[in-house]
């Protein structure tokens, strides 16, 4: 970029031409340009001023955090956690516990201003562990110009340039579109719009039975929707939950409310007035059917924001999904440029982005960088929850790893008896021959929780008597994990 010097000053003040446009340029030096602040970014950002780094961190949006903080995990678990409240007033939950209630009623409102207040607050708090940290925060869209320069190209037109000695690309993912069906965040939303539906809808479709779908589908089922959800595969829960674990979920969540349609792919969508007319058709027999809501909800997945970063300029070409390849310390084909998170390969998930990002920077002074997948949980917020991690059942069949199953049903523990959330069970999976745990699943109350303890035990090595070994305190949920662990290693457990 040719540049004429105009003003001396500390930011040294330039004249540029960008995309055509004639600007003026800021050019500050940093170690480190960290291009994206969701969980990934904002955590690397912070970690790398720790280690001494002078940090610029470029955000797009108007507020720091990401798709998670903003429209993604958080407001999404303050709308699970509160409609799960109004559920059990409402639903007379409560007074099967002997809690007697009368006149109950939603003010969806305030339910959409509380979500807005714990994102409010969070995204601040980002704002201000950055000031902590003396990170320098640029708003506008990051492009890489060249190896050691980025373009933070503003709102108002202006441009300021980075010169930095490494680039981070943590620029996450976006909602994947469904050919033919335009999304308008009203009626027919993506989990952004549909974390701020302005009523409650009298009949929601959900194209995807995934993870964000069940989610979402769950909300406004508490809140008084019919949902159905429509899924192309057999089974629900997405990519990497356990076989058993689905058809347990899928009948829990069925006596809840909500209808599942299996085995069945979306060919179209119409709308005519207030009705969304969706037609679907069996993916075993091609036999057609339509069905009629209200809202439309779009949840087939997310993809990887990878686009106008200036990827091209600098010889980085991603793969057929859209993502950045990287070898193992997330460093690119460039030299002192870095991936993490949605935008390469792996889970997309804001605790493996988070990960990642600690330890790429932490690479880059000369630590070691490692991460076990194998290690990284999966979590469903619906109630109860469902976590993960490690191998399923079908992993393991189909590596052909002896192994064997330790089960315990939430129905035979205390706490969760004396709670009323007895649903569900633990179910560990441990190598036939040396007793060290392969997988461990979860659902069941507080299972997002309880899966830590199952991740840690992974990551170090634990077999299934180590975990049955360990004393848990009692009455916990926790002891369901033991239990499991004990009929893994033992045969039999002690309480069932």
């Amino acid at each position: 970029m040719a540049t004429r010097l105009l003003l001396a000053t500390k930011a040294h003040t330039k004249k540029c031409l960008f995309g055509g446009v004639r600007c003026f340029s800021a050019t500050h030096d940093a170690d480190l340009v960290v291009i994206g602040t969701g969980p990934g970014g904002y955590v690397a950002a912070i970690k790398a001023a720790q280690l001494g780094m002078k940090v610029v961190a470029v955000e797009k949006e108007t507020t720091l955090g990401g798709t998670c903080l903003n429209v993604g995990c958080i407001p999404s678990k303050a709308l699970l956690n509160n409609s799960h409240y109004y559920h059990m007033a409402h639903g007379g939950d409560l007074q099967a516990r002997g809690v007697n209630v009368s006149g109950v009623s939603l003010d969806l409102d305030t339910m959409m201003g509380v979500k807005e207040g714990v994102v409010k607050a969070l995204t601040g708090g980002i704002a201000q562990l950055f000031k902590k940290n003396k990170i320098t925060s640029l708003s506008g869209h990051g492009e890489i110009i060249a190896p050691g320069q980025v373009a933070v190209k503003k709102s108002d037109g202006t441009v300021e340039t980075v010169n930095t000695k490494n680039i981070l690309i943590a620029t996450g993912s976006e909602v994947t579109p469904f050919p033919g069906i335009e999304v308008d965040e009203e009626t027919v939303v993506s989990s952004t719009g549909a974390l701020s539906l302005k009523k409650v809808p009298e009949h929601l479709v959900v194209i995807g039975a995934g993870v964000i779908g069940l989610e979402l589908g769950s909300v406004w089922q508490r809140l008084g929707a019919k949902v159905t959800a429509i899924e192309f595969l057999d089974t629900i829960g997405g990519v990497g939950i356990d076989l058993e674990v689905a058809k347990t979920f899928q009948k829990i969540l069925a006596k809840q409310g909500i209808e599942f349609k299996l085995g069945t792919k979306v060919i179209g969508a119409n709308k005519q007035g207030n009705t969304i007319s969706v037609n679907v058709e069996s993916v075993k027999d091609a036999k057609k059917d339509t069905l009629d809501c209200d809202v439309l909800l779009v949840c087939v997945g997310r993809r990887p924001y990878t686009k106008d970063l200036g990827l091209d300029k600098i010889g980085i070409i991603t793969d057929a999904r859209g993502r950045i390849p990287v070898n193992e310390t997330f460093q690119t084909i460039v030299s002192g440029v870095y991936a993490i998170g949605d935008c390469i390969h792996g889970p997309m998930l804001a605790h493996k982005a988070e990960d990642e990002g600690i330890v790429c920077v932490e690479g880059m002074t000369g630590m070691p960088v490692h991460i076990d997948y194998n290690c990284v949980p999966s979590v469903i917020y619906t109630h109860p929850e469902v976590g993960w991690v490690g191998k399923s059942e079908e992993d393991l069949k189909k590596a052909g790893i002896a192994y064997k199953v330790g089960k315990f049903p939430f129905l035979a523990n205390s706490r969760a008896k004396t709670n009323n959330e007895t649903e569900g069970f633990v179910k560990v999976l441990a190598d036939k021959a040396t007793d060290r745990i392969l997988g461990t699943h979860i659902i069941g109350p507080g299972a997002g929780e309880l899966i830590n303890e199952a991740v840690l035990a992974i990551e170090y090595g634990a077999s299934a008597e180590d975990v049955a070994r360990v004393c848990h305190a009692h009455p916990t949920c926790a002891e369901a994990l033991r239990e499991a662990n004990l009929m893994a290693y033992f045969g039999k457990p002690i309480n069932f």
